[in-house]
Parts: structure tokens; C-alpha cells; sequence
């Protein structure tokens, strides 16, 4: 897997991930990372696998580094990292904290039902 690479401030506002062919995507993600930490490096990891899985050819993911592209964050009033916001479609979605848990990533980005009880 190649390591992620996150574009400096001036540059692109993060990097991106078009899910390969597609020409417009039908779900529009943003992850706000805190650097190259091992926790961001799984969360990317793990966002694009399960991306990957449940919506093939349907995403365009943009990893943002918090430190690097501050105003982004603070634009979608990001406190905590890493968090996922989900900008399309509507309504824009946010999960924070824990994103390597595939179930709670598909009922969080509502790619499945939450199963209540248990």
C-alpha cells in the first residue's frame, strides 16, 4: 500500500483519492487527519478499504492534514482528529474519533441499517 501522501499548506487543500473510474462521484469525503501519526495512517488506511469495498468507483475521499490546512478544518469545525465528514449527499455527516471499525464506518457514512439492541 502506498503511504499517503498530504499536500503542504499552498499546495492542493489535501490529497485526493478519486475512486478509479469514475467520472463524478456520488459520495463526496473529506478526513481530517493530525500528520503523518500511525492513528491518521490507519484511519486513511482504513477509510479507503472500506471505500473501496462498499462504494466502488462512487467516492472521491480528501485527506486533510489539520496542522498543514488549518482554515479547512476550521471551516467544517473539526475539534478532534480524525473525523470524517461526509459533504455528499446530503445531509453532511460527521464521525469522529474510532474510524476502524468497519460496521460503524457503513452505518455512519448510511451504507447499511444500525441494528438496534444487541
Amino acid at each position: 500500500m502506498d503511504e499517503p501522501r498530504i499536500v503542504p499548506p499552498g499546495g492542493e487543500p489535501g490529497e485526493e483519492h478519486l475512486a478509479p473510474g469514475s467520472a463524478s462521484p456520488r459520495y463526496i469525503l473529506r478526513l481530517y487527519v493530525t500528520g503523518k501519526t500511525p492513528n491518521s495512517i490507519r484511519a486513511i488506511a482504513r477509510i479507503k478499504e472500506v471505500c473501496e469495498e462498499a462504494l466502488p468507483g462512487q467516492y472521491h475521499l480528501q485527506v486533510v492534514d489539520i496542522y498543514q490546512q488549518p482554515a479547512l478544518a476550521e471551516g467544517d469545525h473539526i475539534l478532534v482528529a480524525p473525523t470524517l465528514v461526509r459533504r455528499a449527499p446530503g445531509p453532511l455527516r460527521r464521525l469522529i474519533g474510532n474510524l476502524y471499525d468497519r460496521d460503524r464506518l457503513l452505518a455512519g457514512l448510511e451504507l447499511q441499517p444500525v441494528v438496534a439492541g444487541g
